[in-house]
C-alpha cells in the first residue's frame, strides 16, 4: 500500500502554511499524483477527507518535534510511530511514515507557527486525539524533562486546557492519584463529583468525536476512552460505589 492509499483523497488545510512548507513540495506532489480523480467526492466527503489528511500530516510534523526533543532518536520511538501507522493503515504505511519523519528531523521549523495552524484548523476533540498520540510517543521510551517541557508547550500552543493535558499525561505517568488525574479531579472529590467527572470525560473523549477523521483514527481514539473507563471503575471499586 503506497502513500496515496493511507493519505488519500482530498488534501486539507495542512498543505498550506508552515505544515505544508515543512513537508515540502515533493511530498505534497506525491499525494496529489496519487489522489487525482478525487473530484468524485461530494462536498462532505471532501471536507472529511481533507480533515483526516491534515490530521495525519500534522501528526507527522509534531511527531518529529517530540522525537528529537531529548536530542536523540530511539528505536522505541520509531517503533511506536511505525506501529501506529501500520496498525491503522497497513504495514507499508508504517515504513513510509518513518521515512517521512526522518526527513522532517533534519529540518528546522517554528513550533509555534505549526501549532497555531493546528489550533486554528482542528476542532478541540481532534486536538485532544493528536495530543494523546504525541504523549504516548514521548512516553514509549520514558519521558525526560525536555520532552515533558515540549509537550506542555505544545498543549499550550494548540489551545488545550491544563486539566485536559494533565489528564492525558496521567495515563502515561501513573502514580497513586493517576486514576483521579485521568478524570481531572483529586482524591478529595465526593462520590457525586467522581460520577460527574466520569460522565464529562466520557463525552469529551468518546471516539465518535473524531469520526470525521476516519475509522482508523477513531479506532486509535478508543485507547484514551478505555483509560477513562478503567480509571472510573478502579475508583468505584476503591470507594465501594
Amino acid at each position: 500500500m503506497g502513500i496515496g492509499k493511507w493519505i488519500a483523497g482530498v488534501l486539507g488545510w495542512a498543505m498550506f502554511g508552515p505544515i505544508g512548507g515543512i513537508l515540502g513540495y515533493y511530498f505534497v506532489s506525491r499525494i496529489e499524483k496519487a489522489t487525482e480523480g478525487a473530484s468524485g467526492y461530494d462536498e462532505d466527503q471532501r471536507y472529511n477527507q481533507g480533515q483526516r489528511n491534515s490530521f495525519l500530516m500534522s501528526l507527522l510534523v509534531l511527531s518529529a518535534a517530540v522525537i528529537k526533543a531529548d536530542g536523540k532518536v530511539t528505536s522505541q520511538e520509531m517503533a511506536r510511530l511505525r506501529s501506529f501507522f501500520a496498525g491503522n493503515f497497513g504495514a507499508q504505511a508504517g515504513d513510509e511514515a518513518e521515512k517521512i519523519v526522518r526527513e522532517i528531523l533534519n529540518k528546522e521549523f517554528n513550533l509555534y507557527e505549526v501549532c497555531t495552524q493546528v489550533r486554528q484548523c482542528m476542532d478541540y476533540s481532534q486536538r485532544l486525539q493528536l495530543y494523546h498520540y504525541l504523549v504516548s510517543l514521548g512516553a514509549c521510551d520514558g519521558l525526560v524533562q525536555r520532552e515533558v517541557d515540549l509537550l506542555e508547550t505544545i498543549a499550550n500552543y494548540i489551545g488545550l486546557s491544563k486539566s485536559d493535558s494533565d489528564s492525558i499525561f496521567a495515563q502515561f505517568r501513573p502514580d497513586n492519584d493517576s486514576n483521579y488525574r485521568i478524570l481531572g479531579i483529586t482524591p478529595e472529590a465526593t462520590d457525586e463529583e467522581v460520577k460527574k467527572a466520569y460522565r464529562k470525560m466520557a463525552v469529551k473523549y468518546h471516539p465518535d468525536k473524531v469520526a470525521t477523521l476516519g475509522a482508523d483514527v477513531q479506532k486509535a481514539a478508543e485507547e484514551k476512552f478505555k483509560a477513562i473507563s478503567q480509571a472510573y471503575e478502579a475508583i468505584c471499586r476503591e470507594r465501594g460505589i
